[in-house]
């Protein structure tokens, strides 16, 4: 009986160890907003647009050693988007693009990370935008830990993401203007991330 009680109190104190391991591995990241960045590249006609989305939050907990416990949430506010031209910003918010009035937010959650090789990773996840969500796998570079060298007992972690999708999938327009060979359907999406903690 004595060996039982003590293999029982054994398991269940390794397994309060392993609990709180996870917890410390799967801390929490905070975004350094001067220095991460949500755009975006489309084609018009010939040329390429290069924009941004400067209103973001989310929680972002990763530990290449612990991925089981590691997670992205990701939400961005669309009135944020940013082109450099005032009347096509308003456009894109209007119904024949994003409906920003009705649709306000663009969110990911991811559902699993994975390892997919040296320094890169996979989030698998879903993305909600407009009144669509759809599965996609987001590929990123993850460059490592370190202590800030600016900001005393903070440590920084780098990340970088890119991807492709249709916009078209999501009712960001309803193709007249790709069937009009004026706007791509096509959108390069890229990530950078400086993310923050306190040791």
């Amino acid at each position: 009986m004595k060996k039982t009680h003590a293999l029982v109190i054994g398991v269940l104190a390794a397994f309060i160890i392993f609990s709180q391991s996870l917890a410390i591995a799967a801390s929490e990241w905070q975004f350094d907003q001067a220095h991460s960045s949500f755009r975006f590249a489309i084609k018009h006609i010939y040329s390429t647009v290069h924009g941004s989305f400067d209103d973001y939050s989310g929680i972002v907990h990763f530990d290449p050693d612990n991925l089981a416990a590691s997670k992205m949430h990701f939400e961005i506010a669309v009135k944020s988007i940013q082109t450099q031209i005032n009347k096509r910003d308003k456009h894109l918010l209007s119904p024949d693009f994003f409906d920003a009035g009705q649709y306000p937010r663009i969110v990911f959650d991811s559902t699993e990370i994975t390892h997919s090789g040296g320094n890169q990773y996979v989030a698998t996840g879903k993305l909600t935008m407009k009144d669509v969500t759809q599965d996609i796998v987001l590929p990123f570079l993850y460059y490592g830990i370190k202590n800030h060298p600016a900001i005393p007992g903070t440590e920084v972690m780098g990340l970088d993401a890119a991807m492709s999708l249709n916009r078209l999938d999501y009712h960001v327009g309803d193709g007249k203007f790709y069937n009009m060979g004026i706007v791509d359907d096509t959108v390069v999406i890229t990530v950078s991330l400086e993310m923050l903690r306190k040791k």
